[in-house]
């Protein structure tokens, strides 16, 4: 369980592309995300930086929590 702070996130629509770009990674990852909290919590076989990495690119930048 990777969980990070996205102070971007702030709709729907920024949850569905950040858990787009973590799918693309590991296609059976789960995001689960707190829109009040900008914080998702994401099960993948992929790691931190990685997921962190696309994320940025994706236009949201994260911190590990």
């Amino acid at each position: 369980m990777i969980e990070l702070s996205v102070p971007d996130m702030s709709c729907g629509h920024c949850v569905a592309t950040i858990t787009k770009a973590v799918q693309a990674l590991d296609s059976g990852a789960t995001v689960k995300a707190d829109l009040a909290a900008r914080s998702v919590a994401i099960e993948t076989k992929a790691d931190k930086g990685t997921v962190a990495a696309a994320l940025e690119e994706a236009g949201y930048p994260s911190t590990v929590k």
